[in-house]
């Protein structure tokens, strides 16, 4: 394989009648999907290019899918801009993608007409993409919005394709390379600038043949999204349904607010499959929507971008005993993740989860201060303590098949964070700094410690912020917390929700952790902000308290 194309071809081939994609409107099967994305290949080839972006404003849909494939086939990678996020944000990405065209939806076209007449004024230099709606585009604009049962009668006789656009497509798969860019999703940059990570089809193709492999997924499984299609998570379930032909049922963002519509909605569609990220799956727990109504269908919970937090693991775990639950690692730059580890034995308050061991074609390497790799066992003289030992924690770096081409249009940041593999001298081998931390356990675990971000010194002591959330989360009614350091007033502070009282918070963490570490300040919210990818917004509980 050398493109992700054959994953929707391979399928549609097999199981042309099956449900590919499902959303709150409609459903299409795999070969209508296939005819569709191809006839919207063949339009949009006339306005792009092998090789070169075209950027979508929307939210996720089944139509959005067909837009995703259209650009694919014709030779260019896509890039999902979020209409939700700040217009600041969604310009400056425009600016660096430069993208010839622009799919949007009639709901959220006015809005984008207004950010690029802004973005001709303030970037001189800015060429303006031309603008389709969705509904513009053959492939999709055929479609009807009516149940599965017509959508077969119907066929795909309307979308086939004329000689000339079956030679077009053809002609780009034959240019086309493994290494040719599929999709640049943008995370969030320290100098306040998007970073767009972009990633390969054969990073793409390596991940989801083994991820679909080992977890077991096949043609009956329905995999629920709960990904917005510019987070990477998404990548997961919309290819691991392509790649074994089963059914992407997409979950609307507002149910995550909603919690006995999302219960109702997960057991209407009969969900097997949960890749979510940790907010979500705490959403749920804390909105005690598994004592509303348990999706008794679900056999695969996974999840990734937060810690775990053990309570929360646990109440998942006590209505769904018997379905099989992954704690997944890795950054966007690796292709989703690069370890796994499926829980094989019960877990108590503060313990750390395992990162588990790597995909294949995936290699993790932890690189301790000294320079030295550090492996299993080895202890050091304690930081806090000279007279004892501790297992000493190192930078994870990754490598091998799933890494990232690089930071899009930004070669000084991707020359900053791929490297060459410091522990290799006989050849070149290009690595991913993470900037997370992690360390062995006595069973020989790699288990993850924080961000170096978020290691401090304080006191003339270093301070893992992690260390305190996960003692704060021992209190039962505690269901998040989150430390923060602030370096100006040099306040360790302490952010919770939950029911506790702030006096058995700081009773528990007296009896938990050295005096060095309790927080100045516990501060109490009522839900955690989160950031577009759902990980905790830092800055916005900090923008809180001062307001």
């Amino acid at each position: 394989m050398k493109n992700v194309l054959e994953f929707l071809e391979n399928s549609a081939k097999k199981r042309p009648e099956a449900v590919a994609c499902g959303d709150e409107k409609e459903e299409l099967s795999y070969a209508r999907l296939l005819a569709a994305s191809q006839k919207a290949g063949a339009f949009l080839a006339g306005y792009t290019a092998p090789r070169k972006p075209v950027a979508l404003y929307l939210e996720k849909s089944v139509p959005a899918l067909i837009g995703f494939f259209g650009i694919v086939y014709a030779g260019g990678f896509y890039s999902v801009l979020d209409p939700s996020q700040p217009k600041a944000r969604t310009c400056k990405i425009l600016a660096t993608l430069e993208p010839a065209v622009v799919l949007t939806d009639e709901e959220n076209k006015a809005k984008l007409v207004t950010i690029l007449e802004e973005m001709q004024a303030a970037y001189p230099d800015f060429n303006c993409p031309t603008l389709f709606a969705l509904e513009q585009l053959p492939g999709i604009k055929e479609r009807q919005h009516e149940a599965l049962s017509a959508l077969k009668k119907q066929g795909v006789e309307d979308l086939a394709l004329t000689e000339k656009e079956e030679n077009m497509l053809a002609g780009i798969r034959e240019q086309a390379m493994d290494v040719d860019p599929l999709y640049v999703n943008f995370t969030s940059g320290s100098t306040g600038v998007p970073k767009g990570v972009t990633v390969g089809h054969r990073s793409v193709i390596s991940f989801i043949s083994s991820f679909v492999d080992i977890f077991g997924i096949c043609q009956e499984d329905v995999l629920g999204n709960q990904a917005p299609f510019d987070f990477d998570v998404s990548v997961k379930d919309i290819y691991s349904a392509l790649c074994v032909g089963c059914r992407l049922q997409l979950i609307p963002r507002r149910f995550f607010s909603q919690p006995m519509d999302l219960m109702d909605y997960l057991v209407e569609k009969k969900i097997t499959n949960l890749t979510w990220a940790v907010s979500a799956l705490c959403f749920v727990s804390v909105m005690n929507g598994l004592e509303y109504k348990v999706p008794e269908a679900v056999k695969r919970i996974m999840f990734s971008g937060e810690v775990m937090p053990i309570k929360h693991l646990r109440h998942w775990q006590q209505f769904l005993p018997d379905a099989m639950y992954v704690n997944l690692y890795g950054p966007t730059e690796i292709t989703c993740n690069c370890s796994y580890y499926i829980l094989d034995r019960e877990f108590k308050e503060g313990e750390k989860l395992p990162l588990g061991k790597t995909f294949p074609n995936e290699k993790i390497i932890l690189l301790g201060e000294d320079g030295k790799e550090v492996l299993p066992g080895r202890k050091v003289p304690s930081q806090t303590n000279p007279d004892q030992t501790e297992y000493p924690e190192g930078e994870i770096l990754v490598t091998g098949a799933g890494l990232a081409i690089g930071y899009y249009k930004d070669p000084e940041k991707t020359a900053e964070a791929f490297c060459q593999n410091p522990l290799q001298t006989a050849y070149y081998e290009r690595c991913y700094k993470t900037g997370d931390l992690a360390r062995y356990n006595e069973k020989g675990e790699l288990v993850y410690c924080s961000r170096k971000d978020f290691q401090i010194k304080r006191m003339g002591h270093r301070i893992e912020l992690g260390e305190i959330e996960s003692a704060a989360m021992t209190i039962d009614t505690v269901s998040r917390a989150l430390a923060i350091y602030e370096a100006e007033t040099q306040k360790l502070l302490l952010f919770y929700t939950g029911e506790a009282d702030k006096k058995v918070i700081a009773g528990t963490l007296r009896g938990m952790l050295p005096p060095f570490m309790l927080p100045n300040k516990t501060i109490q919210v009522p839900e955690m902000p989160l950031t577009k990818n759902g990980k905790i917004d830092r800055a916005a509980l900090l923008e809180g308290m001062k307001i």
